[in-house]
């Protein structure tokens, strides 16, 4: 074998594996990332855009969306997902829910016992020219270029302050995830590591992620689909998921 020959079968080799080191195709990088804070671990997820978000909430003749397999879509085409939003027994939500510009529930203002009814709850949304907002339940307006909106609660922070109940660190301690908006006004979703107190889960969107408005989502049920870290949690029923796609 010539010289000639040698070099060309090893710029073949070479360029055959220069994609993953392997001959694969290159991973693609996850959109969430970890961070500590007071000692406890949370996971931080950042959509490639807000409108690439999409809310599976399930009306009253559809099957519910008990888990991530039950959307039906692709791990390739998820950058990820999280549950998102209050629900009953059966897994439909208890608040409102638009998804696709189409309301599912109605907004809920009615008192009551829970996490939820810890007033002030709010809404998450995302309009058409892509702008996200989080806003107290009784402030909202129904509106035709509202594409997402799902409801929970209770807030977290509201225009930068803390919510007036909660403790600086009491002694309820879950895991949960949430949703804030950031300086930039784009949307983060997080999920803990560790168990938290909502005191510590609120100054995490305050003052690491210096969100001037975040909204709670769920405790015991928190679940996190990140495709590209290869997690999917299947521990329990959900009820709405938003989904960010790539």
């Amino acid at each position: 074998m010539n010289a000639a020959i040698r070099c060309l079968l090893v710029l073949a080799l070479l360029l055959g594996g220069c994609a993953r080191g392997d001959g694969q195709p290159a991973s693609p990088a996850s959109h969430c990332h970890h961070e500590q804070f007071e000692g406890a671990g949370f996971i931080v997820c950042a959509p490639p855009k807000a409108t690439s978000l999409r809310l599976y909430a399930a009306r009253r003749d559809q099957p519910p969306y008990r888990h991530f397999r039950d959307l039906g879509l692709s791990g390739t085409k998820i950058a990820f997902a999280m549950n998102a939003g209050m629900f009953g027994l059966d897994g439909r939500p208890i608040g409102l829910a638009v998804a696709d510009g189409k309301a599912v529930h109605a907004i809920n203002l009615r008192d009551g016992g829970g996490n939820f009814h810890l007033k002030p709850n709010g809404v998450f949304l995302v309009r058409q020219d892509g702008r996200a907002e989080i806003v107290d339940s009784s402030t909202y307006r129904a509106s035709s270029d509202i594409i997402l909106a799902t409801q929970s609660g209770p807030m977290l922070v509201i225009h930068g302050q803390l919510h007036p109940q909660f403790d600086a660190d009491g002694e309820s301690r879950n895991m949960r995830n949430a949703v804030g908006i950031g300086p930039n006004s784009k949307p983060v979703f997080v999920i803990t590591e560790d168990p938290v107190s909502f005191g510590k889960l609120a100054r995490f969107f305050r003052d690491r992620l210096h969100a001037k408005d975040a909204l709670y989502f769920d405790g015991s049920v928190s679940s996190l689909w990140d495709p590209a870290d290869g997690r999917m949690d299947d521990f329990t029923n959900l009820g709405p998921i938003i989904v960010a796609l790539r």
